[in-house]
């Protein structure tokens, strides 16, 4: 599980200059927040519009140390194992917090709040607000009521806990985004209706729902004007997109990426995740059209097995996703691909497993998020007997793993004499001089060069290769500004 401090870089330069100056006695008082995120980037989303709903309507300046934070919130992620336990863990360091600081205020948001709801409460009566991933938005106005309890104590406290599903009525209330840099995510649905076996995203995040095209495009176009140039579209199954036109028909996430392309100042354009059912020929033929559209993709399948993936519910074969991947190849054939694998599922034998590390091998897989098979409660897979030795489940991943990373190595080294296409972000932390960016495969690519370039994209030929996801490079062409 991935976790990580939230902080915004313009936010943070605020809370660093709330520490240097001075206060006066006609000053207001800061008021800091920090947020813990653990798991996707939908979290990651989801965690900038906490933050960016709680500074509007409260004023919070974002911290990186909770010792100093008035509110501490937790953004919570199921899919790895114990995720519960987890939170409940790391909620036990923050109540020492409030046991010195009664004033203070903890919630915990994400899946895991959807998944426990007020049992979060019962067993960390400490706990403030608990809130879903569809009411984050809410936040606003369950902090007013749990600020009034304070003022007019009643007997009986009321548990502020909402993780219902209202739909996609979140985005009708979020502010606009921030924007740090050059690279944004945009949220285009919510949820998945796909029930695999295996996953509670449609019980923690409901069934899918698209916001409006308009409303897409709109905030899009916003970013763009801000100077964005690189957009990730998400979604738990983001090529299902269905988003309502203003017309009321219906747009296609195919129709969709080509409407954000014809906006101005777009010049890259990525997503994620995906769904092989979802990943038609429309979709690929985006791919012959736009040269917004990276050669990068990540297309999770989750075993190579088809008995497996039967078991999975997954509904479709490996020669469905491999004459997908085939096809898209022929019209890109630098693609860079990276999936999901879980080791160990259910029922996976030696046969299975030796199947889906061939596959591996034979799609040539450049990333993967792989990881141990765990039961996610509520889920059907949690009731199949799951009789694999742990220790053969962590051998089978390392065997993945092993493999993936020399695919990787690889790649990265096929580069050396390679021309890529960089989107220029900052000036390097060790030498002034020299720029960094990210190619369409994501590898770091330093030059030397023009700060006055940052926030165009450049054609650069890689000289030497310096890590796994470093290279360096030399420019060949500076791409005029795409605004």
């Amino acid at each position: 599980m991935t976790v990580q401090t939230f902080i915004p870089s313009a936010l943070k330069a605020a809370s660093e200059n709330t520490v240097t100056q001075p206060m006066h006695t006609t000053d207001v008082l800061i008021k800091k927040l920090y947020i813990e995120t653990q798991g996707c980037q939908m979290n990651e989303y989801d965690s900038h519009r906490m933050a960016d709903l709680l500074g509007d309507s409260h004023g919070y300046v974002l911290t990186t140390d909770p010792k100093e934070a008035d509110i501490l919130l937790m953004n919570t992620c199921s899919i790895r194992e114990k995720a519960q336990e987890k939170v409940f863990s790391g909620l036990g360091r923050w109540r020492k917090l409030k046991e010195q600081n009664p004033d203070l205020v903890i919630g915990v948001g994400g899946c895991v709040a959807s998944q426990e709801g007020d049992n979060i409460q019962k067993r960390a009566p400490y706990v403030d607000m608990v809130f879903g991933p569809q009411t984050l938005h809410r936040l606003p106005q369950m902090l007013d009521q749990h600020q009034a309890q304070i003022e007019k104590p009643k007997k009986e406290k009321i548990k502020l806990v909402d993780i219902s599903f209202p739909d996609i009525e979140k985005f009708d209330f979020l502010p606009e985004p921030r924007v740090e840099g050059f690279k944004a995510f945009v949220s285009i649905m919510e949820g998945c209706s796909k029930y695999c076996s295996f996953c509670v995203v449609p019980y923690t995040r409901g069934e899918e729902v698209s916001r409006p095209l308009d409303d897409v495009l709109a905030e899009i176009a916003g970013l763009a004007e801000k100077g964005v140039r690189e957009i990730s579209l998400l979604g738990q199954n983001v090529n299902g997109y269905r988003g309502e036109t203003f017309e009321g028909d219906i747009c296609t996430f195919p129709e969709l990426l080509r409407l954000v392309a014809e906006i101005p100042g777009i010049g890259r354009l990525r997503y994620t995740t995906s769904h092989p059912l979802e990943f038609s020929d429309e979709l690929i033929q985006c791919y012959r059209d736009l040269p917004q559209m990276v050669s990068h993709l990540h297309l999770p399948v989750q075993s190579g097995s088809n008995d497996v993936l039967q078991a999975m519910k997954r509904n479709h074969t490996i020669d469905v996703y491999i004459d997908k991947i085939a096809k898209l190849r022929k019209v890109r054939p630098d693609m860079h691909l990276s999936s999901d694998f879980i080791i160990g599922f259910p029922g996976e034998t030696d046969v299975h497993f030796a199947e889906t590390l061939q596959f591996i091998k034979d799609l040539d897989f450049d990333h993967s998020y792989s990881f141990v098979y765990s039961k996610r409660p509520g889920t059907p897979a949690s009731d199949l007997p799951d009789d694999t030795p742990e220790q053969v489940k962590k051998d089978r991943l390392a065997q993945v793993q092993l493999v993936i990373k020399k695919s990787s190595i690889d790649k990265t080294d096929a580069m050396l004499g390679k021309i890529e296409r960089v989107l220029i972000e900052k000036v390097s932390d060790k030498d002034p001089n020299v720029l960094m960016g990210t190619a369409d495969n994501t590898r770091l690519v330093a030059f030397i060069g023009d700060a006055a370039w940052i926030g165009r994209f450049a054609e650069i030929e890689i000289t030497e290769i310096k890590t796994l996801n470093l290279v360096y490079g030399e420019l060949l062409n500076l791409e005029p500004d795409v605004a």
